[in-house]
């Protein structure tokens, strides 16, 4: 039997169940009946995609599109189209709401919604299967207000609930105006009604649900809404100790009040995740790219977290800011190492479509790729070659810094000078390597080890790196150390902590060798 609507993506990976697709067909009226979501991961090839949706015999494909998705969503639209010309193509999402003329993927399609999509769509595809096909090719979004706004967490399937994030809104929008980002259009944020959605936590924590990633800008902006949804969680800890969820909330850095701090230092380990957007601490680029921080207030706040809660903290920079030079960059990255955040998430400026920093490249030297994610390639402050390895120096940060595998070893590679030293050991490591990506875990061992070897500190790292190879539950073999016996497999626990949340909880000691 045909499905009249079809709603699809292509999801970084699977445990990322589309929030956006759900809102669409929650909002569908009595148009939700003849829909369905179709989701896909990356690496899914354009014909096995079209096939499938087609296999629904559409009359409407409506694709939701993203910084990730776009080049193969093009291929898909342009197949699709080839295939079967008389399937409506409806676009939204993030990259199609600005430059929409100079985009491929919206000169293929047949309309594109901007913006805000539960309205339009709705009324779009209503028009469409009436047979009163609008002339007007792109729809700007109506924004309507939020209490007339269907959740979508029935869309979650107990398979979802069971196996993916479940992405929650608490608030739209943003009221910071950071130049990087699309979020600096919001005129505010809008949160949304407050009773209502506690009936839908209620309702999810009763189906199961236990992992929730919270989707909001500034989670903490508004205390009473955020105290309101912390004390759910609380009490839901309370009545089930030995069923606990994990959480995932993005917080303004210098915003935490001591109602929150009170509220936040009662949850268990395991059970919190922060994340924690400082970006820069540098003042003069933070007046470049219209962002206001208190940095000692922030790094206050930082410090308080580290010390009295339990949970994992998270914070990010960005390489290539306006005004950043990597001296600056490298200053404000061993201030966070000084806070001793679990992970810090050095991602690298990219040119999001609408964001105000792009009517500012010239002015800044901003040269960015012209392919997605569109990142920055150099800029009046660093130069192409030293950008290069700038995004080198991400890449290994993330599998090394931010892995939990070297809890040991990291101390004796980044020394007192974190930044210095660890962009030091990735240039070297490139040099013998020549890769950044597909790397096996032990020559990540093997390089470290040759490395520290070198800086004459060959004994000690030889006895961190077996203590953090073990802890970390490998099961191959080094050649520093040859002799190590190889431990039996395990099973795999299936919990709500991610994998890697909780190798940085767990404990690290040379005895565990």
């Amino acid at each position: 039997m045909p499905t009249p609507i079809v709603l699809a993506t292509l999801n970084a990976r699977y445990a990322h169940a589309s929030l956006a697709l759900r809102y669409l067909r929650a909002n569908l009226g009595p148009l939700r009946e003849v829909s369905m979501l179709c989701e896909f991961v990356l690496g899914a090839t354009p014909e096995e995609v079209v096939e499938q949706l087609l296999a629904e015999r559409p009359r409407i494909v409506g694709l939701s599109v993203y910084i990730w998705n776009v080049a193969p969503l093009t291929h898909v639209v342009a197949l699709l189209k080839e295939t079967a010309p008389d399937v409506v193509v409806v676009l939204g999402g993030p990259e199609v709401s600005h430059e929409v003329e100079s985009q491929r993927i919206c000169a293929l399609a047949d309309y594109v919604v901007t913006g805000w999509g539960e309205v339009t769509f709705a009324r779009l595809a209503r028009a469409i299967l009436d047979g009163q096909r609008p002339e007007m090719k792109v729809h700007a979004g109506e924004q309507p207000p939020l209490d007339s706004i269907r959740f979508p967490y029935d869309e979650f399937s107990d398979e979802d609930l069971r196996r993916r994030n479940l992405y929650v809104e608490a608030s739209r929008g943003c009221p910071f105006k950071c130049a990087f980002c699309l979020s600096a259009l919001d005129r505010t944020a809008w949160p949304f009604p407050l009773a209502p959605l506690i009936a839908e936590l209620e309702r999810l924590y009763a189906r199961g649900a236990r992992r929730f990633k919270f989707v909001d800008r500034t989670f903490n902006l508004k205390i009473d809404h955020a105290s309101a949804i912390l004390g759910f969680f609380l009490e839901r800890i309370r009545e089930r100790p030995d069923d606990l969820p994990f959480l995932h909330f993005e917080l303004v850095p210098d915003h935490l009040p001591e109602r929150l701090k009170g509220m936040l230092a009662a949850f268990p380990a395991g059970t919190l995740q922060l994340e924690i957007g400082v970006q820069t601490f540098n003042p003069e680029v933070q007046a470049l790219i219209s962002r206001r921080q208190d940095d000692v207030q922030a790094e206050a706040n930082l410090r308080w977290l580290h010390a009295h809660t339990t949970a994992h903290l998270h914070a990010d920079l960005i390489i290539g800011l306006p005004g950043e030079d990597p001296a600056s960059f490298g200053a404000g990255f061993d201030r966070l190492m000084r806070i001793g955040p679990h992970e810090i998430q050095v991602g690298i400026l990219k040119r999001l479509r609408g964001a105000p920093v792009c009517r500012h490249a010239e002015r800044f030297g901003l040269v960015f790729s012209p392919a997605p994610p569109y990142s920055l390639l150099a800029s009046d402050r660093i130069d192409r070659a030293t950008m290069q390895r700038l995004t080198r120096f991400a890449r290994y940060w993330d599998l090394v810094g931010n892995s939990g595998r070297f809890g040991l070893t990291l101390p004796l590679l980044l020394g007192d000078a974190p930044f210095e030293r660890f962009l030091a050991w990735s240039d070297w490591f490139f040099a013998h390597s020549g890769k950044t990506h597909g790397i096996p875990l032990e020559h990540l061992y093997e390089g470290l080890h040759a490395w520290l070897s070198l800086q004459g500190t060959a004994e000690w790292a030889t006895e961190a790196l077996r203590s953090d190879y073990a802890a970390c539950g490998a099961r191959g073999r080094l050649s520093f150390d040859p002799t190590r016996r190889i431990p039996p497999p395990t099973a795999k626990t299936e919990g709500t902590l991610p994998t890697r949340q909780a190798r940085h909880l767990k404990p690290r000691t040379r005895s565990s060798c």
